[in-house]
């Protein structure tokens, strides 16, 4: 139960990459955030498992500009049962020189959002007091507080926060995107299955869906 107006915070960063899921190789980033990524910003700020954010909108408050970059990455990826495996017998270990590959990234430039989410409290929490956990994230933000650095779709690209300021407006423009990646579904012991939504940029404020949130989702940020 919600007892007042979204909750907002103002997010920035020099780079950014929302990476678009049908993209195999390649890093090709959406236009702006996605909602999913959105609520990876809010965790790191603040989380408790009493509760979870319900991302409303998103406003885009700088002209969206386009770079690309050529970055080596590894093929593989590393698991931690095979570290440890590694620290137990002294032996065995991973070269990241021979299993490097160089792939294009087209990312974003000088971005700065607004988010305004809601806290939805889970219902094993129904009977805590909403109101104080949307207090510690008003004072989280205005102290600068976060439990890790946020970070704008890839953890290289990490993301200043604030309280925003009058000023801070949205961008005059109006937009069909598309399918976006709203988040990750998690059924048991399933693979997570992406969920998409119709974005709509309209005068700078992309609104996600209410009906979306009907279905928990997973904790995974894009």
């Amino acid at each position: 139960m919600n007892t007042g107006p979204p909750l907002e915070v103002k997010v920035w960063g020099e780079f950014a990459c929302f990476t678009r899921p049908e993209m195999k190789v390649e890093r090709v980033s959406y236009p702006l955030m996605t909602p999913s990524a959105a609520r990876g910003v809010l965790e790191a700020i603040f989380w408790k498992p009493e509760f979870h954010w319900h991302v409303r909108e998103i406003a885009v408050l700088k002209p969206i500009q386009h770079f690309s970059i050529l970055r080596n990455e590894v093929n593989s990826k590393i698991f931690i049962s095979s570290v440890k495996a590694w620290s137990v017998k002294g032996e065995g270990h991973f070269a990241a020189d021979g299993d490097r590959a160089q792939r294009h990234t087209l990312a974003l430039r000088d971005v700065a959002y607004v988010i305004w989410a809601d806290v939805v409290l889970q219902p094993r929490a129904q009977n805590e007091n909403v109101a104080k956990y949307r207090d510690q994230f008003r004072r989280r933000v205005k102290r600068g507080q976060c439990y890790h650095t946020p970070y704008l779709g890839c953890r290289e690209f990490p993301a200043s926060f604030g309280t925003p300021a009058e000023q801070d407006t949205p961008i005059e423009i109006t937009d069909d995107l598309g399918l976006m990646l709203f988040d990750m579904h998690y059924t048991g012991d399933d693979m997570p299955q992406p969920v998409f939504f119709h974005a709509r940029l309209e005068k700078g404020i992309l609104n996600i869906p209410s009906e979306l949130y009907q279905t928990e989702v997973g904790t995974n940020a894009t």
